[in-house]
């Protein structure tokens, strides 16, 4: 049994005093105390009811607790890889679905360029038929109104020669006061004419 006084005289003094007496001998101060034991130290018996539970705890997770994790560890990490392969695999299909499209793309490309192309070569050709045909037409045409110029030419020349030597047939009557011969007067007229031309 352990007493306490505790007698305070003032503010700064105070004093303790212990009273151990012993509850078995009733002894004081100075006997020797049984320390009894240890609320510590495990007992025996603790300890084998620990381990044997401890055994027993592992054994079961061993049996079902283990295997239930690894089965659902090996489940999770096959939905992951199943995850990884369907991805890839949409990944490739993509990518040779863009190639298609590219590679499509590529061929209407030029599959147009070769048709413009072939529009334009085409456009050419008819352009250099139609160049053609107006300039033969032109050709003609110009051919047509030479030949019509010429022979407005020659009958005006004709007719300029016969004022002309009907002129100076006249002229040459009232100068000299005899008739020239029209052969000569037509001659002359025909040189003087075509001097004049050259």
């Amino acid at each position: 049994m352990l007493t306490v006084f505790v007698d305070i005289n003032s503010v700064s003094q105070v004093r303790v005093s212990f009273d151990v007496v012993s509850a078995e001998t009733g002894a004081e101060e100075g006997a020797p105390v049984n320390a009894g034991p240890n609320p510590i130290a495990p007992e025996m018996k603790e300890l084998v009811w620990g381990a044997g539970s401890f055994i027993v705890f592992l054994f079961l997770m061993r049996l079902f607790l283990v295997p239930k994790v690894r089965k659902g560890m090996a489940s999770r990490y096959d939905s992951i890889r199943g995850d990884h392969e369907y991805a890839s695999a949409t990944r490739d299909a993509a990518q040779a679905d863009v190639a298609r499209y590219e590679s499509a793309v590529a061929e209407i490309r030029s599959e147009a360029a070769r048709r413009l192309d072939a529009a334009r070569q085409m456009l050419d050709k008819e352009r250099s038929e139609k160049i053609a045909q107006v300039s033969a037409e032109i050709a003609k045409r110009r051919s047509a109104a030479e030949a019509e110029v010429a022979a407005a030419r020659a009958a005006a020349q004709s007719q300029i020669v016969s004022a002309v030597t009907a002129v100076t047939t006249r002229a040459t009557q009232i100068a000299v006061g005899v008739s020239p011969d029209a052969s000569v007067v037509s001659r002359s007229v025909q040189q003087a004419m075509e001097g004049a031309s050259k």
